[in-house]
């Protein structure tokens, strides 16, 4: 897999060549020299965003029901008042 970066003015002169760029791996387009977008082919994207479980999924954790889980208690006060003396 190939990773190309370009900048948004090289995308706009050129978008045929980032297209076909993008069939070797991910383009990321940047603006002003911070990445901005990124350009896929929709197989790629498809890969990465069709899946069986969502990470909602995932995190819910539905067979964790019975595990005991007592979290340590604060000795001390979460928040305390501002001084303005």
């Amino acid at each position: 897999m190939t990773i190309t970066t370009v900048s948004s003015r090289e995308f706009n002169q050129d978008v045929s060549k980032v297209k076909r760029a993008a069939a070797a791996g991910p383009v990321f387009i940047t603006d002003r020299g911070q990445a901005a977008h990124v350009l896929l082919t929709i197989e790629e994207y498809r890969k990465i965003t069709d899946r069986e479980e969502s990470i909602v999924d995932l995190l819910a954790m539905p067979d964790t029901a019975d595990i005991d889980f007592e979290p340590p208690r604060r000795d001390k006060e979460l928040y305390r008042p501002a001084d303005f003396s």
